[in-house]
């Protein structure tokens, strides 16, 4: 239920999906905190320290019976939130209220959770992508041979076709899933550092014994899911790690707003358009405007995202020593955040690509008015290989552009060129085969077999490898 009373967040109310915004709930949290907790008391006894069955089983008894209300009540008391919910698990696990984070300091709860959830954020993101590169695989080979424009500085350039160019969104998305995957790879966990990354608590509570200190370490980390841990900690893992994240997320906004800008200039073209949906009211004022709104949100999320990483780098190169607070709140803010306008994005992304409006007849009109002027050279080519005098026929055509450019520019009408030159005697030799000269087929070289062979020799082996979860919509809340 919304609350009208205070700020919420867009990015919950509006943007993200809910599967994301559970991952960084405070359920979500406290359970893996909890969860660890279990995994340390397990595995501490297990070693030989003196902790019951009877006290295990009394942690997991609670372990989802989470009393928020009585932990938020602890920390205003305790000004410390871990310490907080120890002693919130401790009033309902009374027999385990003694061994509940033995050995342990908040960031083996904090940072080893952190990294739970980053790591499950990354495979929601992977799924997304995933199905954004599908449905952009289906668009480019349905209009991989379908001429358009190209653009060089937003200027007519060489013609393209409607496949190849998105295409080229499509690669960039392939470089993104490349490098989520380089992530979701190199995750690992804090571990068991104790407060300066020493293990210095772990060694004492084992008498010294160092084998079974780096045994405890490996069976926690097992028992989250997890193989690796990171060499050598402070008392928190290298917030470079968390920059990484950042910079890896920022990759997919950078893709995704080079995707929604040209969406917004293909729109304006009126050669592409996004969904637009019966009841959707593009302007207050203009009741004729179909606004690309949702290409438009891309922008703005993807702006935000792209922003992010600079305050990673800076929490990283602010950690004194072995550490200082002043990464928590923004880690909690920046985070977070960015997962979830990531997620948003995609959300959208998705619910273009998979709903995409291509207009033939308006993109055919705006190559016949730029065709005549890129073809001189083929129409010059093509007069020499007939006996015409090159330098003669290239000054001819140069006069006719360019009074055809002025019919276009000055005096507001079509591109006359081709009519022009079927009155010039000199041209007589082509005539006949200007229609063929001018199919615009003629001028995409490659484009259509570009399109096949990214799909073949790099999309469909990954689509191919990942079928399972290929069955995404896109959901646009508001």
């Amino acid at each position: 239920m919304q609350n009208y009373d205070i700020y919420e967040n867009p990015l919950i109310s509006r943007y993200s999906s809910r599967e994301m915004a559970e991952l960084f709930s405070e359920k979500k949290r406290i359970g893996l905190f909890r969860s660890l907790w279990i995994a340390l008391a397990e595995s501490e006894k297990e070693l030989g320290i003196n902790i019951t069955d009877g006290q295990i089983a009394e942690l997991k008894k609670y372990a989802a019976d989470i009393n928020f209300e009585r932990a938020a009540e602890l920390e205003k008391k305790v000004r410390h939130d871990v310490m907080a919910h120890v002693h919130a698990y401790g009033e309902q696990a009374v027999s385990a209220m003694p061994i509940i984070h033995l050995g342990a300091t908040s960031c083996f709860v904090t940072d080893n959770a952190d990294l739970i959830v980053y790591r499950e954020a990354v495979a929601l993101i992977q799924k997304k992508l995933l199905n954004a590169v599908k449905n952009l695989k289906e668009f480019a080979l349905k209009y991989k041979s379908l001429p358009t424009l190209g653009f060089t500085h937003l200027q007519p350039a060489q013609l393209t076709t409607v496949g190849k160019r998105a295409s080229l969104w499509l690669y960039d998305l392939l470089l993104d899933y490349a490098e989520t995957e380089h992530l979701y790879d190199t995750f690992r966990l804090r571990g068991v550092k104790g407060t300066t990354g020493t293990q210095a608590s772990f060694l004492s509570l084992f008498d010294g014994d160092g084998k079974k200190v780096k045994a405890l370490e490996g069976l926690v980390v097992k028992k989250m899911g997890f193989s690796k841990v990171f060499s050598v900690t402070g008392q928190t893992y290298t917030r470079k790690f968390d920059y990484k994240i950042l910079s890896v997320l920022s990759q997919i906004a950078q893709s995704a707003s080079k995707f929604s800008n040209d969406m917004r200039l293909l729109q304006h073209m009126k050669e592409l358009e996004e969904p637009f949906e019966k009841s959707q009211i593009g302007s207050s004022a203009m009741a004729y405007k179909r606004n690309p709104m949702r290409s438009e949100r891309i922008t703005s999320l993807s702006r935000f995202v792209m922003s992010l990483p600079t305050s990673g780098a800076f929490t990283a190169g602010t950690q004194w020593l072995e550490r200082t607070l002043d990464d928590s709140a923004n880690r909690r803010i920046v985070m977070a955040q960015a997962f979830l306008a990531a997620d948003g994005i995609l959300e959208l992304v998705l619910n273009i690509t998979e709903n995409l409006c291509v207009y033939e007849k308006i993109i055919k009109k705006h190559i016949d008015a730029e065709l005549p002027f890129m073809a001189t050279e083929e129409i010059l080519m093509e007069c020499v290989k007939a006996g015409g005098n090159r330098q003669e026929l290239h000054e001819k055509i140069r006069v006719l552009s360019m009074e055809s450019a002025k019919t276009v520019k000055i005096e507001g009408g079509d591109n006359d060129l081709v009519e022009r030159i079927k009155k010039e005697k000199l041209f007589s030799a082509i005539h006949g085969k200007l229609d063929g000269i001018l199919d615009p087929k003629n001028f995409i070289g490659r484009a259509a077999e570009q399109v096949e062979e990214l799909i073949a020799e790099e999309v469909d082996p990954l689509l191919s490898k990942h079928k399972d979860v290929l069955n995404l919509k896109g959901n646009v809340t508001v």
